[in-house]
């Protein structure tokens, strides 16, 4: 990674467990911004991402949380919590079998996973197919992991647990000796251990190319959000997302964001109008705390638009409960707002395991 290095009195620390973070400013701290040498860089200009005291951070200023309000968070009543208890919703789930999918489609696997099949090549995004340390998984998987086979790349867009989870990855690489993971600058630290150490990675920046031989282009873009999996590797693995990009179409996975008024716009005026969205739109509440990480339904709306989408495919929600939304809030209110915007018929809510 090559740095420019520049001295500003501010650093960074995420200092949560899970999904909880704060910031906590420190002086004489140093910044650098590092990226791929070996990788194409798509956006003229840009200098690398942030790094702060051996930290990754958001380009945009971060908001500052604090440890109190992690506390008030969790100590503090939910006023959605008598309808979270009654809510009954559950996501739907189709039998899928990963041997007979078709050529040219996408399949949800509950979260933020997604298995996709693309001018044959095959693709999986930030596996997570069982139970996380704080939270169970709502919904079945739709078919066995060890039937998840053939899969030529690996798409990571940050390290935490329910993007990231190495009982599933491990099953993944057991699976699929050749699968290759591409994944952000730092995300090498992911592939410890004995069975995970021999896989082939590559590691990007934000709005950089992967090198692939394959008859598709995957670019890596921003995200605003944060990463941590242990007590003090907060943000020592970048975040993002990833474009996919195949002669008849581009497919954008957002990973985890936030909304940024410009992030996405930029992507639109790189790379032209989206095909196919694939947006989060659930663990929002309380908004004045997950708002720093995470989209709203309104916001992934938002988003689409800015993108100049075609298709909007929901995600990140009904899976693993991490907020205080109720878990049929997010699709309820994503359906409203489409109908409010007039653009319902370019809404596909899938099923767990529907092609």
């Amino acid at each position: 990674m090559k740095n420019n290095k520049i001295k500003i009195g501010a650093f960074t620390s995420i200092i949560a467990i899970g999904l909880l973070s704060f910031n906590a400013m420190s002086k004489n701290g140093e910044i650098k911004r590092v990226y791929n040498p070996d990788l194409p860089i798509l956006k003229e200009g840009w200098q690398g991402n942030i790094v702060i005291n051996g930290r990754f951070s958001n380009d945009t200023v971060p908001a500052n949380s604090t440890m109190l309000d992690v506390l008030k968070w969790q100590f503090s009543k939910n006023p959605q919590k008598e309808e979270k208890r009654n809510d009954t919703f559950r996501l739907q789930v189709q039998d899928f079998n990963p041997f007979t999918m078709p050529e040219n489609s996408i399949v949800w696997l509950g979260n933020a996973s997604f298995l996709i099949n693309v001018n044959g090549v095959r693709l999986i995004t930030d596996p997570c197919f069982f139970n996380l340390p704080a939270a169970k998984r709502k919904v079945a998987m739709p078919c066995s992991p060890n039937d998840i086979k053939s899969i030529n790349y690996l798409l990571v867009s940050h390290d935490h647990r329910d993007h990231f989870d190495k009982k599933s990855v491990r099953i993944l690489v057991e699976n699929n000796p050749e699968m290759e993971a591409l994944v952000p600058l730092g995300g090498n630290r992911l592939f410890s251990g004995r069975k995970l150490k021999n896989v082939k990675t590559q590691e990007a920046g934000w709005y950089q190319e992967y090198h692939l031989t394959d008859s598709v282009r995957i670019v890596f873009l921003p995200a605003k959000h944060w990463g941590r999996r242990g007590l003090n590797d907060n943000n020592k693995v970048l975040w993002g997302s990833f474009l996919i990009i195949t002669p008849e179409a581009k497919i954008f996975f957002a990973g985890d964001t936030a909304y940024d008024e410009h992030l996405f716009k930029e992507i639109r005026n790189l790379f032209g109008d989206i095909d196919i969205c694939l947006l989060p739109i659930g663990a929002y509440s309380p908004e004045w705390f997950m708002s720093k990480a995470h989209t709203n339904p309104e916001e992934a709306v938002q988003i689409f638009l800015d993108l100049g989408g075609k298709t909007l495919i929901p995600m990140h929600y009904g899976t693993y409960d991490t907020s205080d939304e109720p878990a049929g809030e997010p699709i309820k209110r994503l359906r409203q707002n489409a109908m409010e915007r007039e653009i319902e018929h370019k809404i596909k809510e899938l099923a767990v395991g529907e092609v």
